[in-house]
């Protein structure tokens, strides 16, 4: 389907589509299995190759039910998944990775991140992060929700300058990440990937927004969609378990945006003046 077309680089030359879909809040509705399941086909079915999902979610039963719905075409999807802080020590996380692996079905995650930080050293995290690469258990990994403090730390330990990406809360009206942690990112060629892009369905009702959508003949969220994905190292990971949802959200991403836009946005929704701490959803 056209939009989905846009790859970014992670560190190692991997190439990953810049859509992809996200699973929170699956598998916590009784009897809601079904129908989420049938989502994510539907996504693979037009074309999405990124599926975002975590241990934490659902406790598990999201990994299940993306587990169900890319059964048989594994070889399609590019696999994010993530471990809790408080599993995140040296065999914690190793530990962790292969319940992951079996609830996913899956012999592979081809991305595994630290959801947030924890208790554990970030060493500790690595060492298991690497471990599992080593035995093929993992493609890459990287963080979520780490701010630049701490990807300084993490960089300073043992292999801590492998991290591929740092998945954060990113969009028109949480900008926090421009005031220096997407500097930093970029400096250093890790990509980011764009939790809640539209902020939870919560669409502002910006005069400014309003009249861009305007223009392209887009909803509001679209172009919200689109401010985030004018980045060529963002990937965005809306979640959608309704099929036209899902195919604006594609859509979206042939947006450009041009000066003009981008100027009615910065006026509606003011980019930060300076460092602000991460915010986290």
């Amino acid at each position: 389907m056209p939009g989905l077309e846009r790859k970014v680089r992670l560190p190692d030359g991997t190439q990953v589509s810049a859509f992809g879909v996200g699973t929170w809040r699956m598998g916590e509705r009784k009897g809601g299995r079904p129908a989420e399941v049938a989502s994510l086909k539907a996504a693979l079915d037009l074309g999405v190759r990124l599926i975002d999902t975590a241990e934490m979610y659902g406790e598990g039963e999201a990994e299940a039910i993306v587990g169900e719905a890319i059964a048989g075409r594994r070889q399609d999807v590019f696999l994010v998944s993530k471990v809790y802080p408080h599993n995140a020590s040296k065999a914690g996380v190793v530990a962790a990775c292969e319940r992951s692996l079996k609830r996913l079905g899956t012999e592979r995650i081809d991305l595994y991140l630290l959801h947030w930080r924890g208790s554990h050293p970030l060493a500790d995290t690595v060492a298991g992060f690497e471990k599992l690469k080593a035995a093929g258990k993992i493609g890459a990994w990287g963080v979520s929700n780490l701010d630049v403090e701490d990807l300084e730390e993490l960089a300073a330990v043992p292999g801590g300058k492998a991290c591929a990406a740092n998945q954060v809360l990113y969009n028109l009206s949480r900008r926090g990440i421009e005031g220096g942690l997407l500097q930093w990112c970029r400096k250093r060629g890790v990509p980011i990937m764009a939790y809640s892009p539209l902020e939870q369905a919560r669409i502002p009702t910006a005069p400014g927004l309003g009249a861009v959508a305007r223009r392209h003949g887009a909803t509001a969220a679209q172009i919200m969609l689109a401010w985030v994905a004018r980045h060529p190292d963002a990937m965005v990971i809306p979640k959608s378990t309704r099929v036209e949802h899902l195919k604006e959200n594609i859509a979206a991403m042939e947006i450009a945006l041009t000066a003009e836009d981008l100027a009615d946005l910065d006026r509606a929704f003011p980019p930060p003046k300076g460092r602000q701490a991460l915010e986290m959803l």
